[in-house]
């Protein structure tokens, strides 16, 4: 079995008002459990803003620390979920029934290494 994340991606901006993130988060919840029962859910989070971040990066002897996110866009990372599943295509599964529950946010797809 092979772990995979799946990183959600959102625009930059306001949080969706209630009437339409509710159902985005119900319909979140039943996939999640739904991946748990077929024993393929290992974790997922949702991040708190990009605004939120402490970056730290190397410079020289030193270490600077920043806030904000190491880098600027108009779409940030927003949560992920980790999944194990056999391979590649098993995790596209999930992924597009994530990206379709998001209402078509983009999901990206990545193997842990070994």
């Amino acid at each position: 079995m092979n772990q995979y994340l799946l990183s959600i991606y959102q625009p930059d901006g306001p949080v969706p008002d209630a009437e339409v993130l509710d159902p985005i988060m119900r319909d979140l919840q039943a996939l999640n459990e739904e991946m748990q029962a077929a024993g393929v859910w290992v974790f997922a989070a949702g991040l708190h803003p990009p605004d939120t971040a402490t970056v730290l990066k190397p410079h020289g002897d030193e270490v600077l620390v920043t806030d904000g996110p190491f880098t600027e866009g108009k779409e940030h990372l927003g949560g992920f979920t980790v999944i194990q599943v056999d391979d590649l295509d098993a995790a596209l599964h999930w992924a597009r029934r994530l990206t379709k529950v998001l209402r078509n946010l983009a999901v990206e797809v990545r193997p842990f290494s070994s």
